[in-house]
């Protein structure tokens, strides 16, 4: 197969250049953007570090996320509690249940971008 990985995630916004300053300034994601301050930022898109990537349709009226919404954004963290702290010291809020923690697949936090798109924070366990 020829398909090495997630290129990109594209979705609709109200006010796209907002959107994106958004994630840029509170999650460090979006172009510009990378996770080893070693490397050097491209324009438009964000250097990530190597990792899982779930690919999981789920069905139509799954309660995992919204009823409106089309999509969540799964980002695979480093320090969840940290972020967790962050975010919550800029009047993020931030939603945790230990019931969304499992020793073998890891812990969870759940927020909302400003346009009211669901963001899953997942941090994987420790191997």
């Amino acid at each position: 197969m020829a398909v090495l990985g997630i290129g990109g995630l594209f979705f609709r916004a109200k006010d796209p250049d907002r959107l994106a300053a958004w994630y840029r300034e509170h999650l460090n994601v979006g172009a510009g953007c990378v996770a080893d301050p070693g490397t050097k930022p491209a324009r438009y898109s964000w250097a990530t570090e190597g990792g899982p990537v779930v690919f999981q349709p789920f069905k139509a009226d799954t309660d995992y996320w919204p009823a409106d919404r089309q999509y969540m954004l799964n980002l695979r963290v480093r320090d969840l509690d940290g972020l967790i702290a962050a975010l919550t010291a800029l009047s993020i809020a931030v939603i945790t249940k230990p019931e969304w923690n499992d020793p073998h697949v890891g812990r969870f936090a759940r927020l909302h971008d400003p346009e009211g798109n669901p963001i899953e924070l997942w941090e994987p366990p420790v191997k």
